[in-house]
């Protein structure tokens, strides 16, 4: 048997919290010496201590840890709610990691301002395109909301049109309108296809569209991952303003490379102007 002292080295823990689980009977000692009221544990109790700590650092409160050990939950078992709890936490990381991309972004925005921006916009006619396309709704315009439908919608019409044995005719394109919920935005991923290819060759979900043409577009290159493009949107923007023009809609975008890294991507920003 070990002493509270040595058991806590062994466990990596305080004795103080030792003493803690052993007062809320998440933890009782092996032993205690009557005469002494010394604690002594056995090494198989580190088991059940590596429960307890495990639950606890994933966020379960210490009475639902008691509740999952009196309930005699089985390894297997506890492995599948660890997995549950570890998939909680990872998505809470992404989010706060792109809201972190985001806060940075606007800081560099914020230090940029009253310099003269170096990005070139080209005004120039857009053809209309046919297009394969699915689509969803994202719960805003900002980045954030944006990329998590956008990326599964692509991945999921990339992997119809390569079962249905087609090839795209050109880039692919995005583009955006209002949906019926305030504030909400409708997302479509399109990829560019030949006159023979039908909605039912892809399977339920996609349809064929004709994008319109546009007869004069603002455009600018954005290199880099679209977490990131603020502010080359706003340098489109703040050109579209000072030379008096008017926007007409949102933005398309216009893939032009999309490499595994997603800070090498290279995309189009092309926005409708008034006539």
């Amino acid at each position: 048997m070990f002493t509270i002292g040595d058991f806590a080295k062994h466990g990596r823990v305080s004795v103080r919290m030792l003493r803690h689980y052993d007062a809320l009977g998440l933890l009782r000692p092996a032993r205690v010496d009557p005469a002494s009221g010394y604690r002594y544990y056995e090494a198989g109790q580190l088991a059940r201590l590596n429960r307890v700590i495990a639950l606890k650092e994933l966020g379960f409160s210490l009475e639902q840890v008691g509740s999952i050990l009196d309930e005699l939950v089985g390894a297997e078992e506890l492995r599948g709610m660890l997995r549950l709890r570890r998939a909680e936490l990872e998505s809470a990381v992404a989010a706060a990691a792109a809201r972190l991309t985001q806060v940075e972004t606007r800081l560099r925005i914020i230090e940029n301002e009253g310099t003269m921006s170096s990005i070139d916009i080209v005004v120039k006619s857009l053809p209309p395109v046919r297009l394969a396309e699915l689509s969803g709704v994202a719960g805003s315009y900002e980045p954030q909301d944006i990329g998590p439908v956008i990326g599964p919608l692509y991945d999921e019409l990339c992997r119809r049109i390569e079962t249905a044995g087609v090839t795209p005719t050109a880039p692919g394109i995005a583009y955006y309108g209002d949906a019926e919920r305030p504030g909400a935005v409708l997302v479509h991923a399109g990829l560019p296809v030949a006159a023979g290819v039908r909605a039912e060759d892809l399977g339920g979900g996609v349809r064929i569209v004709v994008l319109p043409g546009v007869e004069r577009a603002a455009t600018v290159v954005h290199r880099g991952s679209m977490d990131s493009v603020l502010p080359t949107a706003q340098a489109l923007a703040q050109w579209i303003d000072a030379n008096g023009e008017r926007s007409t809609g949102y933005a398309r975008e216009l893939t032009l490379a999309c490499p595994e890294d997603r800070d090498q991507w290279v995309t189009e920003l092309q926005e409708p102007l008034g006539v």
